[in-house]
């Protein structure tokens, strides 16, 4: 709506509408999410203006093509936070499995009438949910990088268990964009070089970022060069 340049009353409300169903659900939904975030830098903030940049207007998916969100959230100019939201967990998804083991424990049981069958289902179901939302399905993984300290990496699972892993300036070498070879083609993914403390040239292990939300080109392009802006200043 930026570029247009309605001519009257007529043009600016076909504009508005226009504009309005380009909004899909996804971005809705990207918002909504952010709100926590953007609450608690408000009240850190002690209702000051905050630093938190939302990308919604940018579209951002993984390379499924499924949409994810990109916040950042400026700390300092030494410290910044990246948050990349995943689609919640798919009721239909669940539904379908459920379904798929009910109908085939169903036929096991039509065939050989032993009822340990229904039973052994319903706890497969429910220990595959309890799995997967605990250990699988992460709904938020964050970047948060300091200059004068390290980076810190986090995910967020569907359980709302959280998993964190810090890493040393001083181990760190440089965080880089790779490519890799998936399903015939070729995908990006942002790592952090861990180096050798013996021979600093020399590069011992790489740590793959966002590794549940596997973000596309454009968004590990927006988080590298803020990562590199603060590498640079602390080098």
């Amino acid at each position: 709506m930026r570029y247009a340049r309605p001519k009257n009353a007529g043009d600016l409300k076909a504009t508005i509408r226009a504009t309005w169903a380009l909004i899909t659900p996804e971005q809705c939904h990207r918002l909504v999410d952010s709100m926590p975030r953007r609450i608690a830098a408000v009240i850190q903030a002690k209702g000051a203006p905050t630093n938190v940049i939302s990308m919604a207007e940018e579209e951002f998916t993984d390379i499924n093509g499924n949409s994810i969100s990109l916040d950042c959230q400026t700390h300092s100019d030494f410290c910044r936070e990246f948050t990349v939201t995943s689609p919640k967990l798919s009721l239909r998804k669940v539904m379908v499995y459920t379904c798929f083991v009910w109908l085939f424990a169903y036929a096991v049981f039509f065939f050989t009438e032993n009822t340990a069958v229904l039973s052994s289902a319903i706890i497969l179901t429910l220990a595959g949910m309890m799995i997967h939302i605990h250990f699988v399905k992460v709904d938020h993984e964050t970047l948060l990088i300091i200059g004068s300290l390290g980076v810190q990496l986090s995910s967020s699972y569907a359980s709302g268990r959280e998993s964190t892993i810090f890493i040393e300036m001083n181990k760190l070498k440089d965080i880089v964009i790779n490519e890799a070879v998936y399903m015939h083609s070729i995908i990006y993914y942002l790592c952090i070089l861990i180096k050798d403390p013996a021979d600093p040239e020399t590069v011992t292990s790489v740590v793959p970022l966002f590794q549940s939300s596997n973000p596309r080109l454009n968004c590990l392009v927006q988080v590298y060069r803020s990562c590199q802006e603060i590498l640079a200043q602390s080098r």
